[in-house]
């Protein structure tokens, strides 16, 4: 099974390439039930073209979304009606991040691309009393209940790709054109160096290779 593993992953990249959908936004939902109802501000790291961000705003005063890619943040101030409160700057994560507070800060798919424990530090000195962090990472499979996990993810992506892409006919949605890489860090490394920096912090593995972590300043 193992071996056959890293075959059948190839396979289904390409599967994905022609059957495409947003592993990252089908998380969106369950951030938001992780939030309160209304709270003040909220900053989302790495917002892509905004979708997380635009949903933030139907519950927040004022949102901002900061990514490194000029072409994905020109996309998400077009996909953004002008009175939504969300404002979305072209920014580094760790070196120019609004001091803040906010009382919500989200991370989806981004924190493997920054040092981890100095982001999630960065983000506890950003996070007002009572704040909620929530992020959704992605993690190298390495052991037994890893391969497990992406066994079942990979039927599931599958079912969940023709699902999402039954009848559509619309243009992709705008991509990244910044430098993106693989996870290096595994479930176990994240966790360890989780509980470090945040104690308390509650870390589950997620299906389509991903996992979250959610913390509550206090």
């Amino acid at each position: 099974m193992i071996t056959l593993l890293p075959r059948v992953l190839r396979a289904l990249e390409r599967f994905h390439a022609a059957h495409p959908w947003d592993h990252n936004a089908h998380y969106h939902r369950q951030i938001l039930r992780r939030l309160p109802r209304r709270f003040g501000s909220a900053l989302d790291v790495g917002s892509g073209s905004g979708e997380l961000a635009r949903l933030l705003a139907a519950r927040a005063g004022a949102v901002r979304g900061i990514d490194v890619d000029p072409t994905i943040v020109a996309r998400a101030r077009e996909l953004t009606a002008p009175a939504a409160p969300v404002t979305f700057t072209v920014a580094d994560a760790l070196k120019e991040m609004s001091p803040g507070p906010y009382d919500v800060i989200t991370c989806v798919a981004t924190i493997h691309h920054l040092p981890f424990s100095d982001a999630l530090t960065r983000f506890r000195q950003h996070l007002a009393p009572g704040g909620t962090l929530v992020v959704v990472g992605l993690y190298r499979p390495r052991s037994g209940s890893d391969r497990l996990i992406d066994a079942v993810a990979i039927p599931s992506n599958v079912a969940m790709a023709l699902i999402k892409n039954k009848g559509r006919r619309s243009p992709r949605p705008a991509s990244m054109t910044a430098p993106t890489r693989p996870a290096t860090m595994t479930f176990a490394d994240i966790v360890r160096d989780a509980r470090l920096a945040l104690p308390g912090v509650r870390l589950r593995r997620r299906l389509f290779w991903r996992y979250t972590l959610v913390w509550h300043q206090r």
